[in-house]
């Protein structure tokens, strides 16, 4: 099918929460739009210390994962982000790979906000079936 590329929101939700509660001004949310890489093989989702360190993310544990070449790395795991794409959102942490390394948008917030790759277009999408709202299976 190819590689699919998204742009993607990403909040650093601490910030929102402050916000909310009028400790902090809205304007003072860290937040950027980049463009990630959508990976059904990968379960979580991956940043790198850019966004990490420009989002002021928290590192709250360390956590290992395998690679597609099998070998098993330790990363830090940040959070939590907010992740809006369209019409959607959910809140989520994820691991914090070295430097500049791709960012990937895993399966978990693709499942928790009900987006999916349209093959065909090779595109990333909200469920047509669900167009206004997320709709999680529950069984």
């Amino acid at each position: 099918m190819g590689l699919v590329f998204a742009d993607i929101e990403l909040i650093n939700a601490i910030d929102l929460g402050l916000a909310k509660r009028s400790l902090i001004d809205e304007e003072d949310v860290k937040r950027m739009t980049v463009n990630m890489l959508v990976d059904t093989g990968s379960v979580y989702m991956c940043i790198n210390e850019t966004v990490q360190e420009q989002l002021q993310l928290e590192i709250v544990e360390k956590r290992k994962g395998q690679l597609a070449d099998g070998s098993i790395v330790e990363y830090d795991v940040a959070g939590p982000i907010e992740v809006r794409f369209k019409n959607r959102r959910c809140v989520v942490d994820a691991m914090v790979l070295p430097g500049d390394n791709e960012l990937l948008l895993g399966a978990i917030p693709l499942e928790d906000m009900d987006i999916l790759i349209h093959p065909y277009i090779k595109e990333l999408i909200v469920n047509p079936e669900h167009p206004y709202f997320a709709q999680m299976k529950l069984k």
